[in-house]
């Protein structure tokens, strides 16, 4: 195979793994009716920089923080400019034991995205999510669509309506 088609053979291999958790996300919206927008931006890592590179108020952006709550994975779904409170997801969750999973914990918990992309939709990872109640202020969110290059923005009331998230006081 000359070297150009190799470039491009991997090129369009990357672009499909890539692209596979973003469509995942997209047919699930869509197959429950849900109005969203993708915003495309440049490969960020952290929620601050997602947000300044989309160009998003960094308080709709919904960031996932992955935790034990007694020793079982949950979602933390938080504004991008806040920090997650330990100790008021221990009492909203009513445990004795709350910690942040570390990457290695979760990776293999969401094989179809890239690690620390994962969107808040514990529902597809059969874990329970538990929401910041600012994310309700807002009318909007947008979140990590399973890559470090892609947002999904949808109405709030959609996200409340397809994951069903404990809204709680998580910071």
């Amino acid at each position: 195979m000359p070297p150009e088609a190799y470039t491009k053979t991997v090129l369009w291999t990357m672009f499909e793994v890539d692209a596979m958790p973003v469509q995942q996300l997209k047919n699930f919206l869509d197959n429950n009716h849900v109005k969203y927008t993708t915003i495309t931006h440049s490969p960020e890592y952290t929620a601050q920089e997602i947000a300044a590179s989309a160009h998003i108020p960094g308080k709709e952006l919904a960031k996932t923080v992955i935790v034990k709550i007694d020793g079982e994975f949950a979602m933390a779904v938080l504004p991008a400019t806040t920090h997650l409170s330990l100790s008021r997801l221990r009492t909203a969750a009513g445990v004795g034991d709350a910690e942040i999973a570390s990457e290695k914990e979760f990776e293999k918990l969401f094989p179809d995205c890239e690690l620390g992309a994962m969107p808040p939709f514990g529902n597809l990872y059969d874990m329970p999510v538990f929401a910041a109640e600012e994310l309700t202020e807002d009318d909007k969110i947008a979140f990590n669509a399973g890559t470090h290059s892609e947002l999904v923005q949808l109405a709030y009331s959609d996200f409340e309506k397809l994951v069903h998230p404990k809204v709680v006081a998580l910071n």
